[in-house]
Parts: C-alpha cells; sequence; structure tokens
C-alpha cells in the first residue's frame, strides 16, 4: 500500500504521543478521525467520525445498488449508530461487517405502544411508553418502523454487531420493542448481541419456510422475545432472561413449514430474577407451532412444565437431552402436552422426540434446503497472517481465499489494504499492530499481533 493511503500525522501521534500500554479513548478518537476508507476491501465504510464513506449505516444502505447476486461489503466501525436502519427487499446480498459487537452498535428507542386507555391498570406504564410510540403522532418516532433494525431483502448477513431497542432496555418493561425483524429467506448473523425486553426479533412471517441461521449470538428479553414464523436455526447461542417468568420463545407457524424452530447446543441463562424456577421454554402464539430445543445447557431453571399457554396448539414443543449447568441430564418428564387455545379448546402436542426424530434435525436439513444454502461458509475465519516489522514496513505471507488485509495500530484501524506490505510512516518501539484477512464475504478473520 502506498504511504500517501495513511497520513502522517496519524502514524507521528500514535508513535510519540502515548507509550506502549496507556492507549486512552483520546488517542484512540484521534487516530480514527484520519484512517483510511475500504480500498477494494469492502464496498463501503462506516464510520460516525466521518473517516469512512459514510457516517450513517442507512446512509451506506441507501448507496448500494438494488439486484446484488454477490455480496455487497459495508464495513461498519465501530461506533454508537443512534438510528433506525431498513433493508428494503430490493437491496439483495447486503453484508454488515461489525468492527466488534460490544462496540459496533445499533440503537433506538421506540416500541409499539397504543393510545393509552385510562381505565386500564397499565395506564401509567402505556402513558410513559407512549411517548415513544411510532403510533404517536407527537412522538420524534412516529410513523418509523415498528423495529430498529428490518431486513426486508434475501441474502442479508451480519457478524460483530449489537442490535438495541433503548425502550426494552432500558425500561426493562413492555410494550413490544423490537431491536430487529427478518422478513426474508436466506438470512444469517454470527457473533451479534440482540437486547429488548419484550419481542426482541421477530422472524419471518412473509414465507412458509424462509430461513434465518445464527450462530455464537446472545439473544436478550423476557416476553415472547424471540417470535415468529418460517425456519430458523440458532446455534451455539445464548437465550438469556431478565425477569422472573420469562418466555423465550412466541412461534406461529402455518401448515406448510417444515422445520420451525430449531435451537441446537444452546444455553439457556438469565439474571438473578429469572432464576426462580418459573422460566417458559415458549408459548404456541398462532397456527401450528413448532419449537424444538436440541442439547440445550440450562444455566437457570427452567420450570418442570416448560411450556405454557397461549393462543393454539402447538405441533411440537420438545426439547431433547437437556442439561443442566453441571451437565447432569435434566428431568423433562412434566412436560407439558395439553394445550388450551385462546376460545378455550384443548388439544395435545408433541413433547419428546426419539433418537431417530431429533436426529432428523441437523444444519443440512433445516438451513440447506433445496438450493443449498450454506451460510457457515459466509464465516469461515481467516487464520492469523504471519507478519514480520522491518523498519517502517509490516509484511505478511498471503492467506488463501484472502480479499484483503486489516491492518490496525493498537486495535485502532489504520488502513484496508488488497496487498501483504504495508508501509508505516514512521517507526517506533511502543506499538502494537494487528493484522486480520478478510474472506470475500467480508467477514473478520483471526488477528496476529506484533509488538515492537
Amino acid at each position: 500500500m502506498d504511504i500517501k493511503n495513511i497520513s502522517l500525522g496519524i502514524l507521528l501521534f500514535c508513535l510519540f504521543s502515548f507509550p506502549k500500554n496507556s492507549y486512552g479513548q483520546q488517542l484512540q478518537s484521534q487516530i480514527e478521525l484520519k484512517t483510511t476508507k475500504g480500498n477494494g476491501v469492502y464496498n463501503a465504510v462506516v464510520d460516525i467520525n466521518g473517516t469512512g464513506d459514510y457516517t450513517s449505516i442507512q446512509g451506506a444502505i441507501n448507496a448500494a445498488p438494488a439486484g446484488n447476486t454477490t455480496p455487497w461489503l459495508i464495513f461498519v466501525k465501530r461506533g454508537d449508530y443512534k438510528e433506525v436502519v431498513v433493508i428494503p427487499k430490493e437491496k439483495t446480498f447486503i453484508h454488515l461487517i461489525g468492527q466488534d459487537k460490544n462496540t459496533t452498535v445499533i440503537h433506538y428507542k421506540l416500541n409499539v405502544q397504543a393510545l393509552p386507555m385510562k381505565d386500564s391498570k397499565w395506564y401509567q406504564n402505556d402513558k410513559a411508553a407512549w411517548k415513544f410510540s411510532v403510533h404517536n403522532p407527537k412522538a420524534k418516532v412516529y410513523k418509523l418502523p415498528g423495529e430498529v433494525v428490518t431486513i426486508n431483502a434475501e441474502n442479508f448477513y451480519a457478524e460483530n454487531i449489537s442490535f438495541i431497542n433503548d425502550w426494552g432496555v432500558e425500561k426493562q418493561n413492555g410494550p413490544q420493542a423490537l431491536a430487529i425483524s427478518t422478513q426474508a429467506d436466506r438470512i444469517a448473523f454470527n457473533n451479534c448481541i440482540f437486547r429488548s425486553f419484550q419481542d426482541t426479533w421477530m422472524t419471518s412471517l412473509k414465507g412458509l419456510n424462509d430461513r434465518l441461521y445464527a450462530t455464537n449470538c446472545w439473544i436478550e428479553g423476557a416476553v415472547d422475545y424471540f417470535y415468529g414464523g418460517g425456519n430458523a436455526y440458532v446455534e451455539k447461542s445464548t437465550f438469556y432472561n431478565v425477569r422472573s417468568g420469562s418466555v423465550i420463545v412466541a412461534p406461529s407457524h402455518k401448515e406448510g413449514t417444515k422445520w420451525g424452530y430449531v435451537f441446537d447446543h444452546c444455553i439457556i441463562d438469565g439474571n438473578s430474577a429469572a432464576a426462580d424456577g418459573k422460566l417458559k421454554m415458549g408459548r404456541p402464539w398462532h397456527d401450528r407451532p413448532i419449537a424444538i430445543y436440541l442439547y440445550t445447557v440450562m444455566k437457570i431453571p427452567v420450570s418442570k412444565e416448560g411450556w405454557t399457554d397461549m393462543g393454539t396448539i402447538p405441533s411440537i414443543f420438545a426439547d431433547y437431552k437437556s442439561v443442566d449447568a453441571n451437565g447432569n441430564p435434566i428431568n423433562t418428564s412434566q412436560r407439558k402436552t395439553i394445550f388450551k387455545d385462546r376460545n378455550g379448546k384443548e388439544g395435545i402436542s408433541k413433547a419428546k422426540l426419539t433418537n431417530e426424530e431429533a436426529a432428523k434435525y441437523t444444519y443440512s436439513n433445516v438451513v440447506k434446503g433445496d438450493d443449498n444454502w450454506d451460510p457457515r461458509l459466509l464465516m469461515n475465519a481467516l487464520p492469523k497472517p504471519s507478519v514480520t516489522h522491518i523498519g517502517e514496513t509490516l509484511s505478511w505471507k498471503a492467506l488463501s481465499g484472502a480479499k484483503g488485509y486489516i491492518v490496525f495500530c493498537n486495535n485502532v484501524i489504520i488502513g484496508f489494504t488488497q496487498t501483504t506490505i504495508f508501509t508505516l510512516a514512521q517507526y517506533s518501539n511502543n506499538l502494537n499492530y494487528q493484522i486480520c484477512g478478510v474472506n470475500k464475504n467480508g467477514s473478520l478473520g483471526l488477528k496476529s499481533e506484533i509488538s515492537r
């Protein structure tokens, strides 16, 4: 990479102003205000501080071409992105790559409270919520979508981002306050955080068999906080409950939905209030819902019945080979099998799976479908580059499958490059440099680190 792509001032400041390991927020912000753009590694870079192509995520989405058939890569630098984001149906193949899930945050304070009724026992809470309701003509959020992030386009992928509804997190109360709504087929997430209280994440109600895949994620809430339809395969993720009597899922699967909700090797956890034994894995919202938990680690106790009533009779509500925090098998003999619908009519639901039945709920069956969609390939992390530092030059061996590389100075991005050589403006013994590869889908690889 040519030296003209990096400001001399960045490196001079970085090299001489702060000693190693005394790196503070002031230094971070000053470096980030001068860093480079995507240099062909990403189609667009978002930075709220103005160093990228856009200062908002929605701005980058708006500028992306419609009808993509290959990934359109958008990198989002760490930052506090207070905005509502909508990815319309025509903006297919958007890949939204965050720098770090804890510091790359999309959030907004809104809910869908209806006009409060004075004779309601919830009037005071409803009145407070009304100030932030998308239905309130006097509210700042009037006519905004009912969720912080809406995804209506197919082949969306995100990693290393937090999606937060501030109303739910701050108030720890209803009404419905979505962090995200995913309403299309072939949507995937890796290493993301989703937080609210009521109805954190709505899955697709548009397509019977729209597929959603999530792995290594944190999903937080209290009331029906993963709900909707379609086929969702969530693995190696944590469902974190934040109140007594929390209910995790509220599915609505119409006849013809093949798999429903499948949670594989996930964790059920929560705060002290949620650990009182009243937690429910789910309740049936509409139609003939399916929810299956496979090999779940229940770090806090789930009620012995496991499930509760809502509005219909589920097709299958089952957990298979669940264990407690110490790895001991959970006794599921008292799981609920008889449900009442909203009219009081009773029906029977399947609550246990045989080994043969459980073996059918695989990633390949649920996710790949007829078109062999394989989102795990999107997130294959490239290995650490082998880096050398001689004088003013960083160099490394090319990684197979790399679209490019990101260069960091003390974990602050100082450049993107498609070459394997990065020239520094100055040289110092007081800095840490990191290099990570970026695969063709935009996903970040493992960082190598060199201290000189």
